[in-house]
């Protein structure tokens, strides 16, 4: 692990993005399916190591290209259908944005002792990760270099404290049910996948001349190293919540902070301290998905190229701190629900841009033409790319299985829109795309 920090910021941003109370808050959602901790360590280990593969492998573009995300979707959904996934992905993450400080303002106010409401907590995170995405790119690259190691000292110490619990799991169903199987996979796969819509985002300014498999190696690694095992231990605890009182009291005061509070309460004065540097480990990995919403608000109209990106940074500030209040009120139910609108979109959305790149462009990098990226007469029309993401959901949304609505396919094989939406996307895109080829000649 040191071997990849010294050598690559790549490494080094997705491992600090990774360490800290997300990844154990969707951990946490495996015991809601009925698995046992065993069964969710292996559909954890399952799914993460495919889907992590997809963001590590388009960040590979961003050097090669010279191209962000977003502007290399424009060379399959065109100039102006790209806007579709721009503003679907601005949504996931401004999402992932409002978990992130739900959990820190949750974990700020299980410290207080209840002096400290959970509102005046999620300010306090908003405002801090702010901050630090003012500073830009290469400040943003430093903090994500070191910012891993209190982090990663503050779970450790929070594992320690509370592991002797940890064996305490709740009697599970008899056996894992495919549907809880496929169910978990998509909150998990639903972790993962999104990070490709901005993975070239910050690998742009990195040396094209560097190696495509190593580039590739560290990002996966800076993914999977820290993501796994936190998965893993959220599910634990998850697990743990109602054979232990004090975590099962905090779970139902303040959620993800309660339940850690409640696991360094023996510690003290010292447990307190180290409850508020978890709260303070979700700051990368929001002010790294502010700096990223921004230059897709850029995307989405170029005639913001004008307007600073601190001040989409304001704006995005102002609409995570209030709709954050609001979700806390029920985090899980509202992390389901928002798992369920980032899963299906997203896996359609990579379907289109690998096999663009590796069908129609033959792994060419050279093929994104620096001189095409803006020129809408010059781009694919889009139509191959939005019909085939469309139409995938005839069958996605009836494999659908969530809180608020399961559909017939659903109820026999669980939850596998997520699969479907990746499978039928690329099938239907073969066709359409070479269609609209033989059309619009680009």
């Amino acid at each position: 692990m040191l071997f990849f920090l010294k050598n690559t910021p790549k490494f080094s941003i997705w491992f600090c993005m990774n360490v800290n109370l997300l990844p154990l808050a969707f951990g946490m959602l495996g015991p809601t399916y009925g698995l046992g901790l065993r069964d969710c360590a292996l559909i954890i280990l399952f799914f993460a190591l495919p889907t992590a593969a997809v963001p590590a492998y388009l960040g590979v573009l961003g050097p090669k290209t010279g191209l962000r995300q977003m502007i290399q979707a424009r060379f399959s959904f065109g100039r102006y259908g790209v806007s579709v996934p721009v503003v679907l992905n601005l949504a996931t993450l401004v999402g992932f944005c409002i978990i992130n400080c739900v959990i820190g303002g949750q974990c700020l106010s299980a410290v207080s002792g209840g002096s400290l409401t959970p509102v005046v907590g999620i300010v306090v995170i908003g405002v801090l990760a702010l901050l630090i995405s003012f500073c830009g790119y290469d400040v943003l690259h430093r903090y994500e270099r070191y910012g891993w190691i209190p982090a990663l000292i503050a779970i450790v110490i929070t594992t320690g404290y509370g592991g002797s619990l940890l064996h305490k799991q709740a009697a599970p169903a008899p056996a894992a049910t495919p549907a809880g199987v496929l169910s978990f996979g998509m909150i998990i796969a639903s972790y993962m996948v999104p990070y490709a819509t901005m993975a070239s985002d910050f690998t742009t300014y990195l040396n094209p001349k560097f190696p495509s498999g190593r580039l590739f190696l560290y990002a996966f690694a800076g993914l999977v190293l820290p993501a796994i095992p936190l998965l893993v231990l959220g599910a634990a605890i998850g697990g743990a919540i109602a054979s232990v009182p004090a975590w099962e009291e905090g779970y139902a005061t303040n959620a993800v902070g309660g339940v850690l509070a409640a696991m360094l309460a023996p510690a003290g004065g010292f447990g307190k301290f180290i409850v508020v540097l978890l709260s303070l480990t979700l700051l990368g990995n929001i002010a790294a998905t502010t700096y990223s919403v921004t230059l897709n608000f850029q995307v989405l109209a170029p005639q913001l190229v004008r307007v600073p990106r601190y001040v989409f940074a304001l704006v995005v500030t102002a609409v995570v701190i209030p709709v954050s209040v609001r979700a806390a009120a029920d985090f899980f139910l509202n992390l389901q629900y928002f798992v369920a609108l980032i899963a299906y979109w997203s896996a359609a959305f990579v379907a289109v841009v690998l096999v663009e790149h590796l069908v129609f462009r033959r792994g060419r990098y050279e093929s994104y033409g620096l001189d095409e990226w803006d020129a809408a007469d010059r781009l694919p029309w889009g139509a191959a790319a939005l019909a085939a993401s469309v139409l995938s959901f005839a069958l996605v949304v009836p494999s659908v299985a969530q809180v608020w609505f399961t559909g017939p396919i659903a109820r026999t094989t669980g939850d596998i829109g997520f699969e479907l939406a990746f499978v039928v996307t690329a099938l239907l895109y073969l066709p359409f795309r070479s269609l609209e080829k033989r059309l619009c000649k680009r």
